[in-house]
C-alpha cells in the first residue's frame, strides 16, 4: 500500500501544482514575459485566441478536484460519500490524462511545421500528462484490488458470525 500512497501523493501534488499554475494564468502570463508569448508557447494560439479567464479558471478547478480525487483514492485524505464517485473519478482522471498525453504526442509529432507549443508539448506537456495519467491509473487499479479484498473479508466475517 505504500507504493499506492506514493503514486497517489505524487499524482495529487502534480495535479494540484498544474491546477495552481492554471489559476495564476487566469490573471498573469507567468513565467513568460507577455500574453503573446504565453499564447504562442503554452496554448499554441495567437494572443487574440486565448481562452477566456473563466475557462482557464474552470480548468484550474477541475485539476484541483482531480488532485483531491486521487489523494482520496490513495487514502491520503478523507473520501466524500458516495465512495463510488471517488473511485469512478479516479478512472476518469486517468482516462482524460492518458488521452491528452497520447493525442498531444501524436499531433505534435506529426505536425509539418514545429512551433514553440509543439516543441513544449513533445518535451513536457504530453509526457507530464502521460506520467500523471499512469500514476492515476495505477492508484485506481491498486485501490480497486484493495476494495475487493476488503469486501471479501467483510463477507467472510459476516458468514463466520452468522454460523
Amino acid at each position: 500500500m505504500k507504493l499506492t500512497k506514493l503514486a497517489g501523493g505524487t499524482a495529487a501534488v502534480g495535479l494540484g501544482a498544474v491546477g495552481a499554475l492554471h489559476g495564476i494564468w487566469t490573471f498573469s502570463p507567468w513565467p513568460l514575459a507577455s500574453r503573446a508569448e504565453f499564447a504562442r508557447t503554452v496554448v499554441g494560439v495567437a494572443e487574440a485566441d486565448l481562452p477566456a479567464p473563466e475557462l482557464t479558471a474552470a480548468v484550474a478547478a477541475a485539476l484541483g478536484a482531480a488532485s483531491y480525487v486521487i489523494a482520496a483514492r490513495a487514502d491520503l485524505v478523507p473520501q466524500v460519500r458516495p465512495r463510488r464517485l471517488v473511485h469512478q473519478g479516479a478512472w476518469g482522471v486517468a482516462g482524460v490524462l492518458l488521452l491528452r498525453g497520447a493525442a498531444g504526442l501524436v499531433s505534435s509529432a506529426l505536425t509539418s511545421r514545429p512551433t514553440d507549443f509543439t516543441r513544449w508539448d513533445l518535451a513536457l506537456y504530453s509526457p507530464l500528462c502521460l506520467t500523471l495519467g499512469g500514476l492515476t491509473a495505477y492508484v485506481a487499479a491498486a485501490t480497486r484490488r484493495r476494495d475487493r479484498c476488503r469486501a471479501i473479508s467483510r463477507v467472510k466475517d459476516r458468514t463466520r458470525r452468522g454460523s
